[in-house]
């Protein structure tokens, strides 16, 4: 089985410095979701593994993060997609939970669940602890430039240990490279 994962907010779906609250705040980022089907189509099983502090800040708890996950999966069906599964970490940075990227924790989930290969698989990002994280797990690296995409490179660049790590426009060009 060919796995792919992928971070939410910022690759998927527009980044909101104010969090992403409610299901009709949750807006794809053009082409994602197509893309998405694209790798389903190639025989990818796409899993998502994102940070969500907003339930640890108390903007929205576990019920709505279900209803927000809702529609990406109800939207996604829409253009012949699906996603295995969402991985989260609920938790409050302050928590220093051991599943908020970069920590290992969620990919020790979906390693427990799933016969993934990390070696073998790309994880998508948009941030400084997504590349960190596949770093340490032995992920493929790949940045796109959405979200906080644009920011992360600049700080990249400057590090010689990640400057090598490819990055794309968005997931869908990120998408077309790998298929």
């Amino acid at each position: 089985m060919k796995f792919i994962i992928l971070d939410r907010d910022g690759v998927i779906n527009f980044e909101s410095e104010l969090y992403i609250k409610s299901p009709a705040e949750w807006i794809p980022i053009p082409g994602s979701l197509e893309a998405m089907a694209a790798l389903n189509r190639a025989g990818y099983h796409i899993l998502i593994a994102t940070n969500q502090a907003g339930v640890g800040r108390g903007y929205y708890d576990l019920e709505m993060l279900d209803q927000i996950h809702e529609k990406l999966v109800f939207e996604l069906a829409t253009v012949g997609g699906y996603v295995e599964e969402i991985f989260f970490c609920p938790h409050h940075p302050d928590d220093h939970c051991g599943c908020r990227k970069p920590q290992i924790g969620l990919f020790h989930a979906i390693q427990n669940k799933y016969p993934i290969d990390f070696n073998e698989t790309y994880f998508i990002g948009d941030s400084l602890t997504d590349l960190q994280v596949a770093q340490r797990i032995g992920c493929k690296p790949l940045l796109v430039l959405t979200g906080n995409g644009e920011k992360t490179l600049q700080h990249i660049q400057n590090h010689t240990e990640l400057s090598c790590i490819p990055y794309f426009v968005d997931l869908a060009t990120a998408v077309k490279h790998i298929i």
